[in-house]
Formats: structure tokens, C-alpha cells, sequence
């Protein structure tokens, strides 16, 4: 008899420690919810580069297309040009940033669900809501420009040799002059 109770009750420990690791619990799934919604700016920031790539791909290809039209179009053409872009822009961001934040939740949530406990993930919503790191995030578009700037002026003698011995190789194979294969299309 003893030992049915404990064979019975080994069995709904086991069960329900199954059921604890399938079902996530609602204090977990709020907690997942918040890190999401800390995570928002993040999530469309990541959004907006990928709505607005390819319309960089085609101003890139656009520019090298004006210098070929002829001086007194240029300016008109390449107006017309930025305007269509930012109409695309002003279109497509908002569709790609809701429909990121739309499946955050089935992407990131469930990736963040999975690999943290709800000890962790009290931990990470303390560090994303620490005013420490909000400072800490605000500096960072400075310290990348300060970081930029001072590798840029570190690096420039080094690597400017190297970039112009390569628009001379690529000028040769293409067999036009450096400046000719600067402004060549890019495919």
C-alpha cells in the first residue's frame, strides 16, 4: 500500500513538473510580455532598416544612374527620385514595424519563454528599466560617432592605399579609367 502511494505520487510529481515546463505560467507569460514591450523601440528600429534597405539599394543605384544624364536634368531627376523614395518609406515602415511588433510575440517571446526562468527574466526587466541603462543607451549614438570618428583618422592611411589600388584593379578589369569605374553602374 506504502509503496503504491509513493509510486502514485512520484507520477503526479512527474506530471505535474511536465505540465509546468509545457504551459508556461501566467506570472511567466507577463513577464515575457513586458521584455517584449521593453524591447518594442528595439524590435521597430529593426523593423524600419529592413523596410527601408532595398530603397537604399536603389538610391545607390539611382545616384550612379544621374551621373549619366545630362547636367541640366540631374538635379530635377534626383529630386523626383528622393521624393519617390520617401513616399515608398512612408508607406512600407509603418506596414513592416506592426507587423514586426504583431510577431514578436511568436518569435522573440517564445525564444525568451523558453531560455529564461521567471527569476531571470525579473532580473532582465530590472536591467532594460534601470535608469543606469537608460543612460547608458541614451550615450550610444555618441560613442559610436566618437568611436567612428577616431577610427576613421586612425585608419585612414592605412586603409585609403588599399581602396584606391582597388579602383584601379576593378578599373582595369573593367577597362575604363578609375573615375569611369566610380561611377559605373553598381549591379
Amino acid at each position: 500500500m506504502f509503496k503504491a502511494f509513493l509510486i502514485a505520487a512520484a507520477l503526479a510529481a512527474t506530471t505535474l513538473a511536465q505540465a509546468q515546463t509545457a504551459a508556461p505560467s501566467a506570472v511567466k507569460k507577463e513577464l515575457v510580455a513586458r521584455v517584449l514591450q521593453l524591447q518594442q523601440p528595439g524590435i521597430e528600429t529593426m523593423a524600419r532598416a529592413l523596410a527601408e534597405q532595398p530603397a537604399l539599394r536603389l538610391m545607390q543605384q539611382a545616384g550612379a544612374a544621374l551621373q549619366r544624364l545630362p547636367a541640366e536634368r540631374r538635379e530635377a531627376v534626383a529630386r523626383d527620385i528622393e521624393a519617390d523614395l520617401r513616399k515608398y518609406a512612408d508607406e512600407a515602415v509603418p506596414i513592416v514595424r506592426e507587423q514586426a511588433v504583431r510577431l514578436a510575440p511568436s518569435t522573440i517571446g517564445v525564444l525568451i519563454d523558453e531560455r529564461f526562468t521567471e527569476d531571470e527574466l525579473r532580473q532582465i526587466i530590472a536591467l532594460l528599466e534601470s535608469p543606469v541603462n537608460r543612460k547608458f543607451q541614451s550615450l550610444a549614438p555618441e560613442m559610436q560617432r566618437s568611436l567612428g570618428e577616431k577610427l576613421i583618422g586612425e585608419t585612414r592611411a592605412s586603409v585609403e592605399p588599399k581602396l584606391r589600388a582597388l579602383e584601379q584593379t576593378v578599373a582595369k578589369r573593367l577597362g575604363a579609367t578609375p573615375a569611369a569605374a566610380a561611377s559605373a553602374p553598381k549591379k
